[in-house]
């Protein structure tokens, strides 16, 4: 019997996994990771960045629910690759990256190797729930369990193993049937907690939730917990879609002073899955979040319980499970909850400008015109009012990179991925003319694959946001109008359907001239 090399048997192991799609660009260090993923079920999806890579695979583990794959060469391939992976860590999005290292004789040695990094796990590290070097070959299988256990427990994130090179190519002794993925149950409450936590709903007279991202595939038990204690949702980004149109969401941020005002007047504030970090809460960095001394906390990670503001009571459970066990102890009442829903909704988007308003109603249309699109943004204008006030129509179907860690570039291989992830669904990809430029090349991955994403790209004439922000704060506006190509001839050049449209008037019959032909299209909205 020919034994299998340890790329062979990491692709078997993948497909044990369920893995369908992994997102990298093959190289010389690589190539033994590929020697088995023709002849496997496995779908391989080439960017034209490693960064893109890593973008495409969080777009697709947000969508799919699974983790996202990469494969990177070592060096440059990994380094390419790290802002995509503090993404992901900042939004708690599990990937799973594997990359090549040099040989074991070399490791540490810094002897000038292609590609070498004085210690590139050491690197990782830093960013990674996980991280480990594949020395013996005959670990592989216990390796790859660890790091899939860890992608499916706890908070999610990235998770990294690296293989030197020598050991790529080496045989796997005595390889058994891949073992079914390891089942591991999330942490409950008990029964203690959740009677003392009954009983604070029970007293509260103007209870509220916020829901955070967490929470987001939790939304039938999220509904009902809300139903029977009549208490407002108050959605963060990454929980946008919860309660969907239900009269007690409020789809705004808690950096609103509306909704900081509703969260000041409850008794109780349940804040399942949110870490709760500045991004949400304090985005113009005002400093002034109110103090909430109703604060229950709850979150699959310990130590983000033991970060942000002083909860009266921090439960270390998963968001979903919690609310549901919660809910067969609580009796249904009222608390006027539609009433301060509906007041909060309508004092923060009167808060707001009127371009972002414009921007705010524009959303709500895309929406309206493509039923179960998902909106996979980058950090521009639109991007940052619908952060501020949208009601999306499913959980999930808003997500970007302008909260956490803000990487630029994020929003055109994100939504590749979350194409490929449901390719049932239409995907628009928000991004502005600076941060497209930062992923152009995307493009051409986006017709390779065939994915049904509508590029819409707000050209402002560079970053306008910053050149506000610097006109706001006395500074002479510099470095904020880089100049942008022809995008529709860009997209053309790909082969790719593309149109300019002036103005946000022209957005939703360009949207519905796109969505009646498959593959992608861009749409450049000429801003005045």
């Amino acid at each position: 019997m020919t034994l299998p090399t340890v790329g062979e048997r990491l692709v078997t192991i993948l497909e044990g996994h369920g893995v369908e799609v992994v997102f990298g660009i093959p190289g010389v260090h690589t190539v033994e990771l590929y020697r088995g993923l023709a002849a496997s079920r496995i779908r391989h999806v080439t960017p034209r960045h490693e960064q893109g890579a890593g973008f495409m695979a969080d777009g697709y583990a947000r969508v799919s629910g699974r983790p996202g794959v990469c494969f990177l060469i070592s060096g440059p391939g990994l380094t390419n690759a790290i802002t995509a992976v503090a993404q992901a860590r900042a939004d708690s999005v599990p990937l799973l990256v594997i990359s090549s290292v040099g040989t074991r004789a070399g490791l540490a040695h810094d002897r000038g190797s292609l590609h070498e990094l004085p210690d590139q796990r050491g690197l990782l590290r830093q960013l990674v729930r996980y991280s480990h070097t594949l020395l013996d070959p005959g670990d592989l299988d216990d390796v790859l369990a660890r790091a899939f256990a860890t992608l499916a427990s706890g908070r999610p994130g990235p998770v990294h193993v690296e293989i030197p090179l020598d050991v790529l190519g080496e045989p796997v002794p005595a390889p058994l049937p891949v073992a079914p993925p390891r089942r591991i149950s999330p942490p409950r409450a008990c029964a203690g907690v959740l009677a003392e936590l009954a009983a604070l709903c029970r007293d509260a007279a103007r209870p509220v939730i916020l829901a955070g991202g967490g929470a987001r595939r939790a939304d039938g038990a999220l509904r009902q917990l809300a139903e029977a204690l009549d208490a407002p949702v108050v959605t963060t980004v990454n929980g946008r879609g919860l309660l969907a149109g239900h009269p007690l969401c409020v789809p705004a941020s808690p950096s609103l002073p509306a909704v900081r005002a509703l969260l000041a007047g409850a008794d109780l504030v349940l804040a399942p899955g949110t870490e709760m970090g500045s991004t949400d809460y304090d985005m113009y960095v005002t400093g002034d979040f109110p103090a909430l001394p109703g604060l229950v906390r709850v979150d699959v990670d310990a130590d983000q319980l033991a970060r942000g503001p002083q909860a009266r009571l921090s439960v270390l459970a998963e968001a979903g499970g919690l609310m549901a066990d919660l809910l067969s102890l609580v009796t249904p009442r009222t608390a006027g909850g539609a009433a301060r829903a509906a007041r909060a909704r309508s004092a923060a988007l009167a808060g707001l400008g009127p371009d972002y308003r414009q921007m705010i109603a524009l959303i709500g249309d895309m929406a309206t015109a493509l039923p179960g699109v998902l909106m996979v943004g980058d950090s521009t204008q639109p991007v940052y009012a619908g952060n501020l006030y949208a009601d999306i129509a499913l959980p999930g179907g808003w997500f970007n990179s302008a909260t956490g860690y803000g990487a630029l570039g994020y929003g055109a291989p994100a939504a590749i991925g979350a194409a490929l992830a449901a390719p049932e669904r239409p995907v628009i990809a928000i991004t502005g003319d600076g941060g497209l430029q930062f992923s152009l090349a995307e493009l051409g991955s986006a017709m390779d694959e065939g994915a049904r994403v509508i590029f819409l790209v707000w050209n402002n004439n560079g970053y306008r946001e910053i050149e506000t922000h610097m006109r706001k704060a006395g500074i002479t506006p510099v470095g904020v109008r880089p100049s942008a190509p022809d995008f529709t001839a860009v997209a053309r050049a790909y082969g790719m359907r593309a149109e300019r449209v002036a103005g946000v008037e022209g957005v939703i019959p360009a949207l519905a001239r796109a969505a009646a032909k498959d593959g992608p299209c861009l749409i450049e909205v000429m801003v005045p």
